[in-house]
Order: structure tokens, then C-alpha cells, then sequence
């Protein structure tokens, strides 16, 4: 990439392209530079990749000066109240999605949708409540995205209209591990295991109360969310939502790390000239045990908050499986819950996908080294 990207004038870009000048309080400068500087050094972007990140940033900036205009505009927003009945959470590629999806079919709860997550806002001149534009946008983006990378389909089912990863919200705080799936950032990311992660939460709770007075008929729901991300700060999760529980998914990480890797290196590619896959793996067992290791000492002093799920359990009896997480967390389930899912399964059966094609040993990795790194994660929740 020619050129280095540069806080200063991302900021400055955004406010042109708004003509807004306000970005409230200013504690996301941190994580910003974090990201921007390790770009600059580590991130090799090529061409394409370097005008991707700076028309992405700019616009998450944006979005950013268009929310506090319209928490202005609309103090009312601030007086909504939302509850977080669950954040489903676990290594990626657990069979989380799936548990999502399937989760999400009770009228009790609502999620985030991946059109409302590409664009949070509605677009200029249009009313909160109308959501055909921004449906219309993410059915274009979601073309553009698969015939750039059209291993994803395989990976990753993408659709539109369907519920996605609230981690995408966090990408506005510019505190994500999207930003570490898809970019060659390892001091950003060192950055962000260590980092109070409260305010980034502060403020998904408030783009959670922005979705929901663009839809009023969610309150009174509780919110049902997921995303791998939150391995990395449950404290901070519990903290802004302290009445949250924890689905935890489980899947032997000697299936899980490679698939992710292939992912990683999926969604990469396209922004550098430069991947090497054989350190993409070594990067993720080190980042997944740390994130793994914390996550089971803060298990040992709130084991109420948290339900588990087995890849395997979910996959036998998806139905069965999500009536007991149901169960677990105190939602009912009939006939009708019973018939969304079915048709939800129905619709989105896997063989409607083309097959996922990855070896642990391109990624620098081996079955028995992978079992070995991981035997104290799987020793507590696989043996039995």
C-alpha cells in the first residue's frame, strides 16, 4: 500500500462526508490509533486492502458522528430499556451460528440482523422504522462480499436478512476481533487482550437501544445475542449487562482452530499481498488459550451464569438441545417454537452449502500438537 493511514485524517474525511463535527466522547481515540498503528507497521496491506480499511474506518466514523447527533435529536433513545437475556459465546466454528439461529426462533427474544448490523442508522432521509433501503444495501454488499470470497459461503452462511454476530456493532468502538480475523495486526491485538474492553460495551448497549426505538415492537423482548468476541471480555459483558448468561459452545479445538484459521485466511486474503497461512494457526492456539484459559478461572466464581452446548449434542438434536438451553434459561418453548426451528432447519440444511475443504497442517498445525495445547480446555468440557 502507498502511503500510511492516519487517524487525524480518517476523522477529518468523516466529517466532511456528514458534515457533522461532534464524536462525543473521545475515549475511542485509543483504540483507534491502536488499530491504525499496527496497520501501518504489520498489516502489508496491498492496494486493495488499503483503500478497503480506509473506506471501512471512515465510515464506522461516520456512523459514530451520526449517533450523537441523533442521541441528540432524540434523547428519548437513551430512556429505552434493554435487557441481554444471553450472549452465546465459545470458540468459533462450535456450531454457535447454528445455536443462534436456532435460539433466536422464540417470539420471547430478539437478535441483531446482519442488514441492521451493516448499517445501524438509517440512511439520510429515511424513517427509523423503514428498513427496506438498508435490506436492499446488505443484499448488494452480501453479493459483492461472496464473489470476492466465495470460500465464505462454505465457512460462514451469510444471509441478509437473517441474525449476525453483534460483534459487528463493537467494530465501531474500534475494539473487535474482526479487526484481527481479517488483518495482519498482531500489536493491535496484543492491545486488545489487555485493554478495559467497558466502554465499547457502554456503547453496544446503546446501539442496542437505537435498534430497538427503530422497532418498538422489541420492547418488552429480551435480547439474545452471540459472538465468539465476548471470549475476550466477559467482565466487561457482565459488568454493563449484569443480568446476562453465558451459552457456552464446545467443539474439540483440533477441529475448531483449523477451521478457523481457514477462515481467517479467507477473509485476509483480500487485503494483503503478503499471508503466510502456516502463522496463522500458531497465532490462534496462542490466542484461544489465553482467551480459554480466563474464561474457565472466571467459570469457578460465577458458575450460575453459564449453560453449555455441545457441537455434537447440537448437531445430533438441534431441537432437543435448544429446548434445554431454552429451558435453562427460563424460555418456553411449544408447538410453535417448535415449528420455527424445524423450519429454520428446513431452510438452511447444510447440504444446501458447498463443503468446507481445510487441513490443520496448512495452517501450521497438527492434530496431536492442537490436542496437547488444548487438554486442559478439553479435559474440562470434552472427556465426558
Amino acid at each position: 500500500m502507498t502511503g500510511t493511514l492516519s487517524a487525524e485524517a480518517l476523522m477529518r474525511q468523516a466529517e466532511q462526508e456528514t458534515g457533522l463535527a461532534d464524536f462525543g466522547d473521545r475515549w475511542f481515540l485509543e483504540p483507534l490509533n491502536a488499530l491504525v498503528s499496527s496497520l501501518n507497521r504489520d498489516g502489508e496491506l496491498s492496494e486493495m486492502g488499503g483503500y478497503m480499511q480506509a473506506a471501512n474506518l471512515t465510515k464506522y466514523l461516520g456512523e459514530r458522528l451520526r449517533l450523537v447527533q441523533l442521541l441528540k435529536d432524540h434523547p428519548e433513545i437513551r430512556d429505552e430499556t434493554v435487557e441481554v437475556l444471553a450472549e452465546i459465546v465459545g470458540l468459533p466454528r462450535t456450531g454457535s451460528t447454528m445455536l443462534h439461529r436456532l435460539l433466536a426462533c422464540s417470539p420471547e427474544v430478539t437478535s441483531t440482523f446482519s442488514w441492521e448490523l451493516l448499517n445501524p442508522l438509517p440512511f439520510p432521509g429515511d424513517a427509523p422504522g423503514d428498513s427496506r433501503p438498508r435490506i436492499e444495501a446488505a443484499e448488494q454488499v452480501t453479493q459483492i462480499y461472496l464473489a470476492t470470497m466465495p470460500e465464505i459461503a462454505a465457512i460462514h452462511p451469510i444471509d441478509p436478512v437473517g441474525y449476525e454476530e453483534d460483534v459487528l456493532l463493537l467494530d465501531r468502538s474500534f475494539i473487535s476481533t474482526g479487526y484481527t480475523t481479517m488483518l495482519k495486526v498482531p500489536s493491535y491485538d496484543r492491545f486488545l487482550l489487555d485493554v478495559d474492553q467497558t466502554p465499547a460495551y457502554e456503547e453496544l448497549k446503546t446501539w442496542l437501544k437505537v435498534l430497538q426505538w427503530q422497532a418498538p415492537a422489541r420492547r418488552g423482548r429480551k435480547w439474545l445475542l452471540k459472538s465468539p468476541h465476548h471470549l475476550t471480555a466477559l467482565p466487561a459483558l457482565f459488568k454493563v449487562f449484569p443480568s446476562c448468561r453465558v451459552v457456552m459452545t464446545h467443539r474439540t479445538p483440533a477441529q475448531t482452530v483449523p477451521s478457523y484459521a481457514s477462515m481467517a485466511a479467507a477473509l485476509t486474503r483480500p487485503n494483503t499481498d503478503r499471508l503466510d497461512p502456516a502463522a496463522l494457526g500458531p497465532f490462534w492456539v496462542a490466542r484461544f488459550r489465553r482467551s480459554l484459559a480466563a474464561v474457565i478461572e472466571l467459570r469457578e466464581r460465577h458458575p450460575d451464569r453459564f449453560v453449555d452446548a455441545r457441537y455434537e449434542d447440537v448437531q445430533r438434536d438441534p431441537v432437543g438441545e435448544a429446548k434445554r438451553v431454552y429451558a435453562a434459561l427460563g424460555l418456553p418453548f411449544g408447538p410453535a417454537e417448535e415449528a420455527a426451528m424445524r423450519a429454520w432447519l428446513e431452510q438452511n440444511a447444510r447440504d444446501r452449502h458447498p463443503a468446507h475443504h481445510y487441513t490443520a497442517e496448512e495452517f501450521g498445525l497438527t492434530r496431536e500438537g492442537l490436542e496437547r495445547d488444548f487438554a486442559f480446555y478439553i479435559d474440562a468440557y470434552l472427556k465426558n
